[in-house]
């Protein structure tokens, strides 16, 4: 295997463990090859709302927990936000956990100075904070979406082609949707400009996206569900996506990632 690729910080969230759309593999396979002196968890881990309404748990996950124990272990800097399906774990927050730090949020100080408000984001989704009987029926909806997806990607499987994310489709076919997202990220720069930040590193949409925004930098990592993305940090300051899917996908991606 190649060597590990070095960054100074990464930045995943939306994992939900305990759902049958997670990728732990996915995920493990990236923690093996990228390695990090801070880890931020954003949010989202644990789906404790689909744990609640029926268990679903598997060696993998397991695997993952593991993962994040042995780096923090090994002296990386471990920072878990929990998000609104994690929200249980917001009751130990400032506790450390088994080298693991429970936080509401998080100031960020990049490599060149910048600092970037961490966040897990569902404070400012405005169906989370004022209709959350809306929040559970999209989560339905959306698990729905993903049993679809399960099905139609192993029928491309079969055909010779490569997996495509239908509910990611669907959420750019719809107009709504759009503009949610939009508002979304709008708000999130708005409250780290109003901070005096430089920007926001944030979750919750499962929308991966490095953009400026009425001049503050957004980044959302996206998600271990569909995407499989991350957000990482060079030595430099510099911030990438890592879209870890096309990344295994692509040889030549690979090695331009993880050079020998």
């Amino acid at each position: 295997m190649s060597s590990p690729m070095q960054v100074r910080s990464i930045f995943v969230s939306d994992i939900h463990l305990g759902t049958r759309g997670s990728r732990p593999d996915m995920l493990l396979d990236f923690l093996a090859r990228v390695e990090c002196e801070q880890l931020y968890l954003v949010g989202d881990v644990i789906d404790g709302w689909r744990l609640r309404k029926s268990w679903y748990w598997h060696n993998e996950f397991d695997e993952v927990m593991r993962a994040v124990l042995a780096l923090a272990q090994r002296g990386t800097k471990v920072i878990y936000i929990p998000g609104n399906h994690d929200e249980m774990f917001r009751e130990w927050l400032g506790l450390e956990v088994a080298g693991v730090k429970l936080m509401r949020e998080a100031v960020h100080e990049g490599a060149d100075g910048r600092r970037f408000l961490v966040i897990h984001g569902d404070e400012f989704d405005g169906v989370i904070r004022y209709a959350k009987f809306l929040a559970y029926l999209g989560d339905w909806a959306y698990d729905t979406a993903l049993v679809l997806n399960r099905w139609f990607n192993l029928a491309r499987r079969k055909c010779g082609y490569p997996y495509w994310s239908l509910s990611q489709w669907l959420k750019r076919q719809v107009k709504e949707a759009v503009k949610a997202i939009d508002r979304f990220e709008v708000a999130l720069a708005g409250e780290a400009k109003r901070r005096g930040l430089d920007g926001v590193i944030c979750g919750h949409i499962h929308h991966a996206e490095m953009r400026m925004v009425n001049g503050v930098m957004y980044m959302n990592d996206g998600d271990w569900v569909e995407s499989c993305t991350a957000l990482v940090e060079h030595a430099d300051g510099r911030f990438e996506l890592l879209d870890w899917a096309a990344t295994r996908r692509a040889p030549e991606r690979f090695r331009e990632v993880l050079p020998a």
